[in-house]
């Protein structure tokens, strides 16, 4: 009795379509959930970014892919702020101390705010960090990256480049 066995990258895609049912994750194509976060510092609204592209990403000073990909996300937001791309970090963090060391530290210039009530992240159902959303100039939702994500990318670039 022969038995088959199913080559790596179709079982891949196998259990990615059994965890995941839909076409693409809930949200996209539709209107970007607005939020206000104010934190010590300043205070974020996210509808006031309308007209620009927004990289929208959720992060924590714990959490080891987001470190991974700051490194990233600083050359990116370089490159493209001129091109009308903002970029925006919303730190879940709770210690203030721990979220002003790691922007020190990594040299963070782009926008960032801490929402330790968590309520923009649960707002976009984000639970796992980093996750990242790509919103439009009309303020769509055009995807969402879940994990640490080269930034640098040509796909990436090339994606938002062309919103």
């Amino acid at each position: 009795m022969r038995r088959f066995v199913a080559p790596v990258g179709l079982l891949a895609i196998v259990i990615l379509v059994g965890c995941y049912g839909g076409s693409r994750p809930p949200r996209i194509g539709n209107p970007a959930p607005d939020f206000t976060v104010q934190d010590a510092e300043r205070k974020f609204t996210l509808s006031q970014y309308r007209g620009q592209v927004v990289v929208l990403n959720f992060w924590a000073t714990w959490c080891p892919p987001c470190v991974e990909e700051t490194p990233s996300l600083v050359q990116m937001n370089e490159r493209l702020k001129s091109k009308g791309i903002t970029l925006v970090g919303v730190s879940v963090d709770v210690d203030d101390d721990a979220y002003h060391r790691f922007i020190k530290a990594h040299k963070i210039d782009y926008l960032t705010v801490r929402d330790v009530n968590q309520k923009s992240n649960n707002l976009y159902g984000t639970f796992k960090f980093p996750e990242t959303y790509i919103i439009d100039r009309n303020g769509t939702l055009r995807r969402k990256f879940i994990g640490a994500v080269d930034w640098n990318s040509r796909e990436v670039t090339e994606f938002l480049s062309k919103l």
